[in-house]
């Protein structure tokens, strides 16, 4: 695995069992959209799975699910808090999968950080024909005024992107021989937090891992003086409104 590709998929392994803790899960809505137009039953693979936060939701449908994460930190809680669950060692450009093998493959928060000249015809290989390939990203509803304003408080004080270079809610891209557009939903919802719990889950993204100490220092005192100030209640409490954006593609 060339090292470039290692450090991708090994970014949050530090700090593997905060990003559980923290991070949010997925909304039913979202992954009926990500499912959409495959079997009653599919066979999924969740690529990228980290800990298991998108894992666990499928699961809970009795769906049969086979989780595929390079970072042995995350595997490792991923395979502590979902028991049971068939979890392998390996990459979306290296899948340790047979050809034909599944009806979905699912990607929760990590299609960005693919280098899908790589990883598209593997996950193709992996599908069977018709098979769906859907991403997932969970963020703040930036329809909110309020979301929009503390987002754009909290990019101005970094200095290094949340996203590798060229990311972003990334798709295989127009002319794939082996993709076609399948259409996008957007599922809102609504997250109750406090202000702690979410400056926690702020510390689980690259930005934050990567930025020196001051300036993650920094960003989160203006985080945190914005949301105790305009958003929080006297307990620190508030509701955060989310989107999902849920991406799909169909194996031709």
């Amino acid at each position: 695995m060339p090292d470039d590709e290692v450090d991708r998929g090994r970014t949050f392994g530090a700090v593997a069992r905060a990003y559980d803790d923290h991070r949010p899960a997925y909304p039913d809505a979202a992954v009926d959209a990500a499912l959409a137009g495959t079997p009653e039953r599919p066979r999924v693979l969740d690529l990228g799975a980290g800990t298991g936060k998108l894992t666990r939701v499928l699961t809970a449908r009795g769906l049969d699910v086979v989780a595929v994460e390079p970072d042995p930190a995350m595997l490792a809680v991923l395979r502590e808090r979902s028991p049971g669950v068939e979890a392998r060692t390996g990459s979306a450009e290296r899948i340790p999968l047979p050809d034909s093998h599944l009806d979905a493959v699912l990607v929760g928060q990590a299609l960005h950080w693919f280098d899908l000249d790589r990883a598209a015809p593997e996950m193709a290989r992996v599908l069977r024909p018709g098979g769906v390939l859907a991403g997932l990203w969970n963020g703040g509803d930036d329809d909110v005024a309020w979301i929009r304003e503390f987002g754009e408080l909290t990019v101005r004080g970094r200095r290094v992107p949340d996203n590798p270079a060229g990311g972003g809610d990334a798709t295989p891209h127009p002319g794939s021989p082996w993709f076609v557009d399948d259409g996008e939903d957007r599922v809102t919802w609504d997250r109750p937090t406090t202000v702690d719990e979410h400056l926690a889950d702020i510390a689980t993204h690259s930005w934050a891992l990567r930025s020196t100490p001051q300036d993650r220092d920094a960003v989160f005192a203006a985080a945190r003086e914005f949301l105790t100030g305009q958003v929080a209640d006297a307990d620190g409490r508030f509701t955060m409104p989310m989107r999902t954006i849920v991406r799909r593609s169909r194996k031709l």
